[in-house]
């Protein structure tokens, strides 16, 4: 496993210390506004490789490993997506960041939504990507439940960490995760899932479904975040994700103006799958 993060042009590491930890951030572009990038299961800072660069020519671009993954700390326990809000909010004071634009993924989207609903007085927008909003209605989620398979298969005793800890059940993520399996070659796939081959990054990818799947899923569902939404949002969803619907995108009209796109022949993993469609939006999005 190679302890350097992946080269991207332009793009410069360094580590900062907020509450008790060391949290990896990948850096470009030193003017214009600040686009904080947040990524998902099972990829890390990499993941924005190819949207990095576009938005470093007039915005600087900060893309944050998340707690127990990429090269940041990996603590036993605070998997839950409130306290990775938290992490945030925290990293983004160490850095000085008083107020920046949004961009999250997967996980990453979801945290971006907990953060934009926690202190919408530090973001100007948001743009989500493949993530459901915290507003769908549980009847209409119910259909699509079995798409959360893959979370059992981590959480399960014993199995859960012989799958995460060689990388092979990561890797059938993410080919399972597009539309176009050619969008993988080995070097990428490497990049994110040898990262689990420490126990301690293999610990925190049970611990981030276990924590969802025990303690979070009911809340989610039970109405927790049904609260209005100040941050203008946009969602961008491929339509062939395996892992999550388009179709329980409705029910946030009480709650939310979202501006969402939807993206045929494309899976979950737009940012590695799409790009460009990536970047357009982020333009005309976070830069209008």
């Amino acid at each position: 496993m190679d302890d350097e993060p992946p080269y991207v042009e332009g793009v410069t590491h360094r580590w900062v210390e907020a509450r008790g930890m060391r949290f990896h951030v990948a850096e470009a572009g030193t003017s214009g506004d600040t686009v904080v990038l947040l990524h998902g299961f099972p990829q890390h800072w990499y993941e924005w490789r190819h949207l990095i660069p576009v938005l470093a020519s007039d915005h600087r671009v900060v893309a944050i490993d998340l707690r127990g993954h990429g090269w940041s700390d990996a603590p036993p326990d605070g998997y839950a997506k409130e306290e990775m809000a938290r992490d945030v909010l925290a990293v983004m004071d160490a850095l000085d960041l008083d107020r920046v634009k949004l961009v999250g993924h997967d996980w990453g989207g979801w945290i971006g939504f907990l953060l934009c609903l926690k202190a919408p007085e530090r973001f100007d927008r948001f743009l989500a990507l493949n993530i459901v909003h915290p507003w769908s209605r549980p009847l209409a989620a119910l259909p699509h439940l079995w798409r959360f398979w893959y979370q059992q298969v981590i959480i399960a005793p014993g199995i859960g960490r012989l799958a995460l800890r060689n990388g092979s059940f990561a890797r059938v993520i993410l080919r399972l995760g597009v539309h176009d399996r050619t969008v993988w070659d080995q070097r990428t796939m490497d990049a994110f899932t040898d990262r689990y081959a420490e126990p301690a990054r293999t610990r925190a990818g049970i611990q981030l479904y276990r924590t969802f799947v025990t303690r979070e899923f009911r809340a989610v569902m039970s109405g927790r975040y049904r609260s209005p939404l100040a941050v203008p949002t946009r969602l961008v969803f491929g339509v062939r994700d395996v892992f999550l619907s388009h179709r329980v995108l409705d029910g946030h009209q009480p709650y939310a103006d979202l501006d969402i796109h939807l993206v045929p022949d494309c899976g979950h993993f737009i940012a590695d799958e799409r790009p460009d469609i990536v970047a357009q939006h982020a333009r005309a999005f976070l830069t209008p």
